[in-house]
């Protein structure tokens, strides 16, 4: 990936490899069971539904500050998590704009961190992302393993409509695929590409 500074430490954030109007970032690391929830509601998306050429779909993972290469000059970023606010497994979270920042600061997980970091360096840098949504769901279970717990792949239809109506209040109504082949949540990566 791309290093954020360049060479003599100008910015590079004006120069950006992906830059779309909306971009939709699935995180957390998928070999935790329910922590991929993210990426798996992100592959999910991809494979169901045909996005506009102005939005483009990430699989975060657990990258950290390597993300601002894919965020920056972003207009609406819709990230999608694994989210552990304190409350029963299932629970559904929706933060926006500055709620985001707050949710994030008592975050411990590798990908929170980085997705605070990204946002704090595109706000200090004047590239601050106009609009911003985290919505998720606390976890059923993390323990190592790749399939979502049960309990979590009821909630993925939930968590799939919800990050369609986030999109369509932006004005974005994806179409969905015609034909669709199964998914594997069992696997560690799914035919998708960082960027999509």
């Amino acid at each position: 990936m791309a290093d954020v500074f360049a060479a003599g430490g100008s910015s590079s954030l004006d120069n950006v490899l992906y830059k779309n109007e909306v971009t939709i970032l699935g995180i957390g690391n998928v070999i935790l069971r329910d922590e991929g929830f993210g990426v798996r509601v992100a592959e999910y998306l991809d494979k169901h539904y045909v996005f506009p050429d102005t939005v483009q779909i990430v699989d975060g993972g657990t990258l950290g500050i390597e993300l601002t290469q894919y965020v920056t000059g972003t207009e609406k970023l819709l990230v999608i998590d694994s989210i552990n606010g304190g409350a029963e497994p299932g629970t559904t979270f929706r933060f926006h704009n500055d709620d985001v920042m707050e949710h994030f600061q008592d975050k411990l997980s590798a990908h929170e961190v980085g997705i605070q970091d990204v946002l704090g360096l595109l706000t200090v840098t004047g590239h601050k992302i106009p609009e911003v949504v985290v919505i998720g769901a606390q976890p059923y279970d993390v323990e190592a393993g790749v399939e979502l717990s049960a309990g979590m792949m009821k909630l993925m239809p939930q968590m799939v409509e919800q990050a369609l109506q986030e999109l369509k209040r932006w004005g974005i109504e994806p179409q969905r695929r015609d034909r669709v082949e199964d998914m594997d949540y069992n696997t560690v990566a799914e035919d998708f590409s960082a960027v999509r």
